[in-house]
């Protein structure tokens, strides 16, 4: 029996929601989670997610992810009144556990973080989650790719093992792209920056070799288009099928 063909499926998205403001220069978190809802993935790996100066105040409150959502955002808790950790942040529908998760520091020149979870889906599937938002300027965007992926290669020898975001690489192939193919499998999704006329790859979903892409693409909406800057990436992705105990 073919154990790949009963494996579950799920789906993941990255999204850099540019602070909730739009391309109309308005604030506006709800527009955010109805793209979102459009989206209707699984696992939301989001960038920019709190406000850049002061207190980095999260720009989705909590009441309105709860009213409006069917997500609940993973719990980083290490910086006050933000929802994750310079701006990266992960969210999961409500049937999804999370059983650990941790914040992680990387070399940068400016200001970066990267986030990650461990998650068992419902079908009790486990698998790690990485997000991150690399710097602008290419040679610390290589130093950032080469941490961050000896550390998946770390998580990836316990469970499966996703790394998604926002990674301002311009080069199809090159820079920090080549750091991460060195170990994962990088997905095309698509042109998803800038939102109005999309022209850069910049938002980028990769995985380890236990977890198989069905399909990805870029969601591209008309309320996509004004929600953000920057264009929501997905993948379909296929898990490894739970084995039974033996007995």
């Amino acid at each position: 029996m073919n154990d790949s063909a009963s494996a579950p499926t799920f789906k993941l998205a990255s999204y850099n929601i540019h602070k909730a403001v739009g391309t109309d220069r308005q604030r506006d978190p709800l527009r955010i989670l109805k793209v979102l809802a459009e989206v209707d993935a699984d696992i939301v790996v989001l960038q920019e997610a709190d406000r850049r100066f002061g207190t980095r105040d999260r720009t989705l409150p909590d009441f309105l992810v709860e009213q409006h959502s069917d997500y609940v955002p993973v719990p980083f808790d290490v910086q006050h009144d933000s929802m994750g950790w310079h701006g990266n942040s992960i969210m999961v529908r409500r049937d999804i556990s999370v059983i650990d998760h941790d914040v992680l520091h990387i070399p940068y020149l400016e200001p970066r973080g990267v986030v990650t979870a461990t998650l068992q889906l419902p079908g009790g599937a486990e698998l790690s989650v990485f997000g991150m938002h690399l710097d602008l300027s290419g040679l610390w965007r290589v130093r950032q790719a080469r941490a961050i992926a000896e550390l998946a290669q770390a998580a990836q020898r316990e469970r499966p093992t996703l790394l998604a975001g926002d990674l301002n690489e311009w080069r199809p192939n090159g820079g920090c792209l080549k750091e991460f193919a060195r170990h994962f499998t990088l997905l095309d999704c698509g042109r998803s920056f800038h939102s109005q006329r999309p022209l850069g790859r910049l938002d980028r979903i990769m995985h380890g070799p236990s977890l198989e892409a069905v399909d990805f693409g870029v969601h591209h909406s008309p309320l996509a288009s004004r929600a953000s800057d920057h264009l929501p990436v997905w993948a379909d992705l296929r898990a490894p099928a739970k084995r039974a105990a033996a007995t």
